[in-house]
């Protein structure tokens, strides 16, 4: 517990964090990574350098201070993010190396601001957030290794087919490599790929839903391949999945994590699933629970053009009459062949309130949302313009969490 004064002085900086935080934990990780370099086999190198995860940390800590009076109400974010460090391999060990560097870290961007007072109510507050993480994934790597199947840490699969699903995405179907079977997942969740690219100083992690069902004798996951572009460089570890990862090779992969599943639904109402580009993978597998449930469903993909539409075939034939599952797309760089087409199912261009009003059922649905950032926002913005009520939308996003009210 929290004294009164440490909560009072901690509510007092979160306008100094408002402005500061991302210097903070730009600082942060710098001062991090150059005492203990070995984390960078932890951390994702592109969402340093694109500035993502100091933003997300700076999200979090402002959040935390904001809430510091009450932590139960980010429990779902402290979840949401132990996943992803269960997932990683983050440990308890880890967490006084984040405390000492942090606090470090606000003193030196805030100067003199930064009093030993101030420093001090932080530091116990960091206690107390570090020891609910430290909690709740000591139980999450327990759940891991006792299921059937399970397994602590990183555990070998083998490349047992490797299969194009469009012009930028390639399916994996991974098997472990000691002949057993898969742990279970839930439709939905992810598992962290563990690889080791030649020419690369440090381990490289990547995080993919799994788009297959469960109860499979392999794991399948779906990459699309970053081909950079606007100055940024190609993705290191997409391109060598797709070029130099072939069927008998191995890779190492965390037990399924991650929050963001159909169990937020309830009854045998209808399930809307919206996604974008490699959004679409959690959305397979959702897609494949709710027709086994026979629940009826709304399934919405945007995507560049056709050439760019991974599943499209999948998606069809789960979608055959007497399904209940509605199927509408849009594409919004449509080739020449796309408009010459005449699908009534695809929408040129991109989602926009009125496509997105006449695609929704008319009684109430839960609704989730998979893709790029940006998608995500303006979906988000979408969905409540036409009456749906924030608890009724759910989304993921794929690497550090944004704010879906955020520009």
């Amino acid at each position: 517990m929290l004294s009164e004064k440490t909560i009072a002085i901690i509510k007092s900086t979160v306008p100094v964090l408002e402005v500061h935080g991302t210097a903070i934990t730009t600082r942060f990780y710098q001062q991090m990574f150059a005492a203990h370099p070995e984390l960078l086999n932890i951390f994702n190198h592109a969402n340093q350098k694109q500035g993502r995860q100091q933003t997300a940390l700076a999200n979090a800590v402002y959040a935390a201070a904001v809430h510091i009076d009450r932590l139960e109400a980010i429990l779902p974010v402290v979840k949401q993010i132990a996943h992803k460090h269960r997932s990683l391999g983050v440990k308890a060990e880890h967490y006084p190396i984040v405390g000492q560097h942090l606090l470090g870290a606000i003193k030196d961007v805030l100067g003199d601001a930064a009093t030993d007072e101030i420093l001090g109510a932080w530091g116990e507050a960091y206690g107390v957030i570090a020891d609910a993480f430290i909690g709740v994934e000591a139980e999450m790597y327990a759940q891991a290794e006792q299921q059937a199947g399970g397994w602590v840490d990183f555990k070998p699969f083998k490349v047992v087919r490797k299969q194009a699903e469009s012009s930028v995405m390639t399916s994996f179907y991974l098997e472990p490599a000691d002949g057993s079977r898969p742990a279970a997942f839930a439709p939905g969740q992810y598992v962290s790929v563990k690889l080791t690219v030649p020419g690369e100083t440090y381990t490289h992690i990547r995080q993919y839903s799994l788009s297959g069902e469960p109860g499979q004798s392999a794991y399948r996951i779906t990459v699309k391949r970053e081909d950079g572009g606007a100055g940024q460089p190609d993705g290191i570890v997409s391109n060598f999945l797709h070029e130099r990862l072939n069927e008998g090779d191995t890779v190492e992969l965390s037990a399924p994590a991650g929050n963001f599943t159909l169990a937020a639904s309830e009854g045998d109402g209808p399930v809307v699933l919206i996604s974008a580009g490699s959004g679409i993978t959690p959305m397979i597998g959702m897609l494949h629970q709710l027709k086994r449930q026979g629940r009826p469903a709304v399934f919405i993909h945007s995507s560049p053009n056709s050439a760019a539409h991974a599943f499209r075939e999948e998606v069809r034939q789960l979608a055959e009459d007497g399904s209940g599952i509605d199927v509408r797309y849009a594409y919004t760089r449509p080739s020449d062949e796309d408009r010459a087409a005449g699908d009534g199912a695809a929408h040129l261009g991109r989602i926009d309130e009125a496509w997105l009003r006449a695609a929704l059922p008319q009684e109430a649905a839960d609704c989730y949302i998979c893709g790029p950032a940006e998608f995500i926002k303006h979906v988000y913005r979408g969905l409540k313009a036409n009456g749906v009520p924030p608890e009724r939308i759910h989304y993921e996003f794929f690497g550090p969490a944004a704010s879906v009210d955020g520009d």
